[in-house]
């Protein structure tokens, strides 16, 4: 018994030994780590005050201050960075729904600026902006070198003037100007129609407009067909949406989701994670949806993807998503300025991220490219000639004149349809899809 305390007491002995012993090296590391951190603050300082007393020309210490905090954060990722307080203040107007500037959502890649998405409406939009192209001079200066937020401030300017922006697009052999006419961004969130028998929502941005924006458009096209039970689907068109706010993100899902998960987010730390499930209520009320995805569609609107993907209420259609699954929290700083920085990673329901990634559709279809021999072909379609136009040409006695005014609705309905095949393929191929939905329910009843 003696030796089994002893033996006992050795191994305390022991066990406190070895702590002892660890600790000094492990103090002496973090130690280090803070006598390192003030060195290169120190150093900091030292550079801070010989640009403030050698440098060729006199510059605010504010302005060397606001761009050592802004080198900081975009060191992190494209979507850190510091806001100015005209910045900031910008920030908030945009999320209301109204800015000055082109129409383009932007991020830094390689060097250049990238398009997102351009934005509905606006001049880039006109101007024939697309996702995905580069954008690498602006007024005949290049961009190469700039952070984004300054690349960005060489594209505002006053309402009404012009700018010359240089852009590099795939399959195009050669770089090529855009003249756009700056204007007032006034942003529609959410734009809806009745095709056919199929709700058209057209959401091109997430901001405190959308979700009311949404309801009311949908609310009124089921009006005009004559109720709900008129509506074969909805097809939900996210195509260059750059994002926005998450709570309207969530929103949106949470209207054509019942029950579930929608989003979670995780930070470094796990305490900090949040998740978000759907309340009960479906605007749709069970109707069929076609969620229509691109390049251009990102952060909030893969949110809503791949929330409506996850849970089967949705069939998404068209082609990757942009990949942006980070979350940035604005915070705000002394002064009026503020701090844009990614906090947290976004999580689907199934767990994916979409980081890098993107949404992928369950069908993917490209958007072609307008051939500009299409209206020749047309033309030459108009000319063709039936039966019907022959002189003497025999009557049909089989239907009667209710029969045949129904046989050429359906005719019209058919051209109106390919017409849109033309004009946008994704969206007659969404429509399509409900369209097949909406016979084969009606043949299973």
């Amino acid at each position: 018994m003696n030796k089994f305390v002893m033996a006992a007491l050795g191994g305390s002995l022991a066990g406190a030994l070895a702590t002892t012993q660890l600790a000094p090296p492990l103090l002496a590391q973090e130690t280090s780590r803070s006598s390192s951190v003030y060195e290169q603050l120190d150093l900091f300082g030292d550079i801070f005050e010989r640009i403030r007393s050698q440098y060729v020309e006199e510059v605010e210490p504010s302005e060397l201050i606001e761009a050592a905090i802004d080198g900081m954060l975009t060191s992190l990722d494209p979507h850190s960075g510091y806001l100015s307080p005209d910045d900031a203040a910008a920030m908030r107007v945009q999320t209301r729904g109204e800015f000055g500037g082109l129409g383009i959502e932007v991020t830094q890649e390689e060097g250049f600026v990238k398009v997102v998405s351009p934005i509905d409406g606006t001049p880039a939009d006109s101007a024939g902006i697309e996702a995905g192209d580069f954008i690498t001079h602006v007024d005949g200066e290049s961009v190469l070198g700039l952070t984004l937020d300054e690349a960005v401030e060489m594209m505002r300017g006053p309402v009404g003037s012009e700018i010359i922006i240089t852009v590099v697009r795939e399959g195009e052999v050669e770089p090529f100007d855009v003249s756009i006419i700056r204007d007032t961004i006034t942003l529609t969130a959410v734009r809806s129609r009745l095709q056919d028998e199929t709700v058209v929502l057209r959401v091109t941005t997430f901001n405190d407009q959308t979700t009311p924006n949404l309801e009311a458009g949908l609310r009124d096209q089921i009006e005009e067909a004559g109720g709900m039970e008129n509506i074969n689907g909805i097809v939900l068109d996210l195509r260059n949406n750059p994002g926005g706010l998450l709570s309207q993100a969530i929103s949106v899902s949470d209207a054509f989701l019942e029950k579930g998960e929608i989003v979670s987010t995780r930070g470094r730390d796990p305490e900090d994670g949040d998740r978000f499930n759907a309340t009960s209520g479906d605007l749709a009320e069970g109707k069929p949806i076609v969620v229509l995805i691109n390049g251009g569609s990102a952060s909030a609107s893969e949110i809503v993807a791949g929330a409506l993907q996850d849970h089967r209420r949705a069939i998404v259609v068209g082609t990757k998503s942009f990949g942006k699954g980070s979350v940035q929290t604005v915070m705000p700083l002394r002064g009026d300025g503020a701090m844009r920085l990614t906090t947290a990673r976004y999580y689907t329901p199934s767990g994916r991220s979409i980081q890098a990634l993107g949404v992928s559709p369950d069908i993917v279809v490209e958007q072609p490219r307008r051939n500009p021999n299409a209206e020749e072909e047309e033309e030459t379609n108009e000319r063709s000639r039936s039966e019907a136009d022959l002189r003497g040409s025999l009557g049909n006695d089989s239907l009667s004149e209710d029969e045949i005014e129904q046989i050429e609705a359906d005719r019209a309905k058919a051209e109106a349809a390919a017409a849109l095949r033309e004009e946008d393929y994704q969206l007659a191929y969404a429509i399509d899809i409900l369209k097949g939905l909406s016979a084969l329910g009606s043949a299973a009843e």
